[in-house]
């Protein structure tokens, strides 16, 4: 398993694994509509970081995970992985670089959106020192506003999760 920053030819690939991972979703909620993924590019474009995992070095990535950062806040937006690849540690990984990252530039916390009752949203997040917490800022409030006008929470409850961030060997 290898994980690094998204690429070039990574970014072209996002956009499918995020539709094929997305018919999972969509085969347990079976929503009147469903939009397609963003674009690589324009996950790409917006302010973070883009992590891919491969099964080896230089192979064709199978997963992804997206952190935007916004306002001074590290929040997971996207995580994604093949469903030919799930259950092999590759979205753990991704998680795990995603939380490294965030750390490495200097925030203490990361935040997440997800439906609390999928069992590979909030439960697998759980497993990965995520915790329920209260949106308690206006960029947090905005994202449950835009899910609000979305349509999710017809679907199942939706959550924040938090995790706190290892800075130099500790907890902050």
């Amino acid at each position: 398993m290898a994980v690094r920053p998204a690429g070039p030819p990574d970014v072209a690939r996002l956009e499918a694994i995020e539709n094929l991972a997305d018919a999972l979703l969509i085969d347990l909620l079976n929503p009147a509509r469903w939009d397609p993924a963003p674009t690589g590019d324009q996950r790409v474009a917006m302010p973070g970081f883009v992590i891919v995992v491969s099964e080896s070095m230089g192979g064709d990535a199978v997963g992804f995970v997206h952190v935007i950062e916004v306002d001074g806040y590290a929040h997971l937006e996207q995580l994604s992985v093949l469903p030919s690849h799930t259950r092999r540690g590759f979205g753990r990984a991704l998680v795990d670089a995603a939380k490294g990252e965030a750390s490495r530039r200097g925030y203490k916390w990361i935040t997440l959106r997800t439906f609390a009752d999928v069992p590979w949203n909030a439960p697998f997040y759980s497993t990965c020192s995520f915790v329920e917490s209260e949106p308690d800022t206006s960029f947090h409030r905005e994202l449950v506003e835009t899910e609000a006008q979305l349509g999710l929470e017809q679907y199942g409850r939706r959550i924040q999760m938090t995790a706190p961030l290892l800075r130099a060997g500790h907890f902050d």
